[in-house]
């Protein structure tokens, strides 16, 4: 028997550039560096109530910057990014509850489907500046990603559901509580510690924390474009 897995959780939420980064590379690291990643589905409107944060679009000079930084981390990290054309309704006006609500009734159905459903409604909204509001958007999603349209219908209808809503608020909650004021956050469980590291460009720091080796965002073992 090898060594047994380190856990990983990754809260984030598909309305976040910098979450989509940080999902990428934990996904291309999680064998090289056997741990064990737990995927969870957190809304971040809910964590920048609780934190008092502003999400950066609405400070001017932060927003400038976020424009060029995401686009450029993008083309280093290998994630098509591109910025949606009316940026202020998508992220301030209709936001990601329905979205995340879906991924959290996922994981709870078919937790195997959570990393694919979460791509693509990624690369809906951040690269084909495409809804991931309305039921048939979710549902055009969850198909791209390998589900039955059944299949992606049954875990929709459960979204409405008190223990899916109590879900994704439980999970926010923990956020929360590890100290979370945006998103992502990816919190390391090591040898009986707990660390939370905030944002995508905390994973030498992760690598360090593990014992393991960085070999940059693209390790050369999975290296390839989506």
């Amino acid at each position: 028997m090898g060594p047994v897995p380190r856990t990983l959780e990754l809260f984030y939420d598909v309305l976040s550039p910098y979450s989509w980064l940080g999902f990428e590379i934990l996904c291309r690291y999680k064998t090289i560096w056997n741990v064990h990643l737990q995927l969870r589905p957190t809304l971040i409107a809910g964590i920048m109530q609780d934190s008092g944060n502003k999400p950066p679009a609405l400070l001017p000079r932060k927003a400038k910057y976020m424009t060029g930084d995401v686009r450029l981390l993008g083309q280093h990290i290998q994630v098509p990014i591109n910025f949606p054309k009316d940026f202020f309704t998508v992220i301030l006006e209709k936001g990601s509850l329905s979205a995340m609500r879906f991924l959290t009734a996922l994981n709870l159905e078919h937790p195997e489907m959570l990393e694919k459903a979460s791509r693509e409604l990624w690369m809906r909204v951040w690269s084909r500046d495409e809804d991931i509001t309305e039921p048939q958007s979710i549902l055009a999603a969850a198909e791209k990603a390998g589900m039955s349209t059944e299949q992606a219908r049954r875990v929709l209808e459960k979204t409405s559901t008190p223990q899916v809503k109590n879900q994704l608020k439980e999970t926010t909650s923990a956020a929360c509580k590890y100290g979370a004021f945006g998103l992502p956050i990816t919190v390391a469980h090591v040898d009986g510690q707990t660390h939370m590291l905030f944002g995508s460009d905390r994973m030498e720091l992760l690598a360090y924390l593990l014992g393991e080796k960085w070999m940059g965002p693209v390790p050369s073992a999975v290296g390839s474009r989506l």
